[in-house]
């Protein structure tokens, strides 16, 4: 492997890390040599499947649980991180997302939305991200999403805090790309996750968005790894505040 993308040696914590791209993203990590703190709500402490293939590939994995819709449960799970060592890497891909048109749409779901898309990040990239700038070093990747340029329908509160990411992504490379912090985000395109299993399971929606993707296809999980692996390592060491589509197209039709 190019030394230019060698993670070898570095600690890379990935919430949602316990399916879809999150799984994708800490594999990935993985391969170039980081060794993975995986987080989710849900992971099992161990025995896992983002457990097992960080160790098929010879790193270190460590589970912590962390509900991102629980304010308290961030600044913990911060604390967590702190006491196991330095991060080097933090991917913030954990995400919620709810369907209901905006008329219908309660305060509720929206309020879950933005304080798991938008806030937790920001409380754990602060955290986190105030030891990197300490340090001089640091990669932060947010997951942002097509809904970072589109307005989509009946996600209101998933495309203002995609939307959101986007200017977090800006601002903390604004203020920490001096310190030697990258801070950047990766927008996934239509990947076949649990999120989007609606659309493909409506034809109409399927065959529409199939229809304007360029590539043809549907994302899968694992086509975010380049991505991933690219902006934790040297080879983006000057690459600040940039929202990269991985979309097959989608963007540019």
């Amino acid at each position: 492997m190019s030394a230019l993308f060698d993670l070898s040696g570095r600690t890379a914590v990935v919430t949602g890390a316990r399916r879809g791209i999150g799984l994708a993203m800490a594999e990935a990590l993985a391969r170039a040599g980081a060794d993975i703190v995986g987080v989710s709500a849900q992971l099992e402490p161990s025995g896992s499947e983002v457990e097992q293939r960080v160790r098929a590939t010879g790193r270190r994995f460590t589970a912590l649980r962390a509900d991102l819709g629980d304010r308290a449960a961030v600044h913990r799970l911060a604390a967590d991180l702190t006491a196991l060592g330095p991060v080097d890497i933090l991917v913030n891909n954990g995400g919620t997302i709810a369907r209901t048109p905006a008329v219908d749409h309660p305060d509720e779901m929206w309020d879950q939305v933005i304080e798991v898309n938008l806030s937790s990040q920001f409380v754990l990239s602060r955290e986190i991200g105030r030891t990197m700038v300490e340090r001089g070093h640091g990669k932060i990747i947010f997951t942002a999403s097509l809904l970072s340029f589109q307005g989509g329908i009946t996600v209101p509160g998933y495309a203002a805090s995609k939307s959101g990411v986007a200017g977090l992504t800006r601002a903390l490379a604004n203020e920490w790309a001096a310190h030697g912090v990258n801070v950047n985000a990766i927008a996934p395109g239509y990947i076949a996750t649990d999120n989007t299993r609606a659309l493909r399971d409506d034809p109409d929606r399927d065959q529409a968005i199939r229809a304007r993707i360029p590539a043809g296809r549907w994302g899968r999980a694992d086509d975010l790894g380049g991505a991933t692996v690219f902006l934790a390592s040297a080879a983006s060491d000057y690459v600040n505040g940039v929202v990269l589509p991985v979309d097959g197209g989608w963007l540019g039709r």
